[in-house]
């Protein structure tokens, strides 16, 4: 095997988990199943008992009698990428959904588009009897924690909670059926990002970080809310970003131009700087960068291949370039009940884009309007 060849087969698993958003990603294929069982990848069934079919695109399954791993998945695919912020020690912690994104790949799986939906976005959650939920009006990330509770009140069921999240956006785009999805905890998004030694960011505008000092250790919590203490600053500028830098980078929201618009679009630029650097890497080469970026994309990712393994989808993805990946943002606005905020809402151009999308004329839809794009 070429160097080139499993450096395209590394870059692929950053389209699996993606991530991300929180993202969403990054990551290696291997095929020996010895690495396979030393490495293994998290996998749960994350779209319900009806999600155990095997994704294929809509695509013929080859004729050769001993095709290739993930032969039968062909383009187009729809994937969901989840971001998580775990808080296991936080009592009565929830697993809001902190990045959701849909990627998009392309029929010819070279290229496609990330799409990040705002995690307020006001939306009709379905009725989830398994929780006992009766469905209703709500932010877009609550969707996951009321799948995930536990009718004993015991700890939260992530995979349950994907699950609802992923008919709640079925239900808003119209996309019938997701092809694949996966979960990416933010503790092990940044051990992902220091395996593969940092990614580089452009930074469009000053920003104070609320969470972390200079140093990289945690602000103290404040009296009456808030943290205190010295604050970590990213300037603007081409800055290189280890993994706390990155994921804390990520999180802000608060004093940005656009609040959580700006938020997510750092969510997809830091998912396509990871992909980027993972390509620029001699990784293939270097026995003890795989052995890292393999064990903490193990500990960072739940996959759900809806009958197809991890490896499978990698291959099938093995000629996707950062380059032919085209970061989309959905402008909104906020919605208020008298003086009260009760989440965003899209507007018109952001609803026509996902009905082009839906009918696969997303990419055409972004030529004739750029202002969708974002610049990575």
């Amino acid at each position: 095997m070429t160097g080139q060849g499993r450096r395209r087969r590394l870059l692929v698993w950053c389209v699996a988990v993606a991530a991300v958003a929180g993202l969403l990603g990054g990551a290696v294929v291997v095929v020996d199943r010895y690495l396979e069982r030393r490495y293994p990848i998290s996998t749960a069934d994350l779209f319900g008992p009806s999600g155990t079919a095997s994704a294929s695109g809509g695509g013929t399954p080859t004729a050769s009698p001993t095709p290739r791993p993930g032969a039968d998945i062909t383009g187009p695919l729809d994937i969901l990428l989840v971001g998580i912020d775990t808080r296991e020690s936080v009592p009565d912690w929830q697993p809001n959904a902190d990045a959701i994104m849909i990627l998009r790949m392309d029929a010819d799986l070279t290229g496609g588009q990330l799409v990040a939906l705002p995690r307020d976005l006001l939306v009709d959650i379905p009725a989830f009897p398994a929780t006992n939920y009766r469905g209703g009006q709500s932010k877009l990330n609550a969707a996951m924690a009321y799948g995930s509770r536990q009718r004993d009140g015991g700890e939260p069921d992530i995979a349950r909670g994907f699950e609802l999240l992923a008919r709640t956006v079925g239900d808003y785009t119209g996309i019938d059926e997701f092809d694949a999805g996966a979960v990416l905890n933010f503790r092990g998004f940044r051990e992902l990002v220091d395996a593969v030694g940092g990614v580089d960011l452009r930074v469009d505008h000053r920003v104070a970080s609320a969470h972390m000092r200079p140093d990289g250790t945690h602000r103290p919590a404040a009296a009456g809310g808030g943290y205190t203490g010295p604050q970590m600053v990213y300037e603007p500028g081409v800055r290189r970003f280890n993994g706390w830098q990155a994921l804390d980078y990520a999180r802000q929201r608060y004093d940005l131009p656009n609040g959580a618009y700006d938020r997510q679009r750092h969510h997809q630029q830091l998912i396509k700087a990871l992909l980027r650097e993972v390509l620029s890497q001699r990784l293939a080469t270097d026995p003890l960068a795989v052995d890292r970026v393999l064990t903490a994309l193990g500990d960072a990712l739940v996959f759900d291949g809806r009958g197809q393994r991890p490896v499978d989808f990698a291959f099938a993805l093995s000629n996707l370039r950062p380059d032919q990946l085209t970061l989309v943002a959905l402008p909104g606005s906020a919605v208020g009940q008298g003086a009260g905020y009760r989440g965003e809402e899209l507007g018109q151009l952001g609803r026509r884009y996902l009905a082009e999308l839906r009918a696969g004329r997303g990419a055409q839809f972004l030529a004739e309007n750029p202002s969708l794009v974002i610049e990575s």
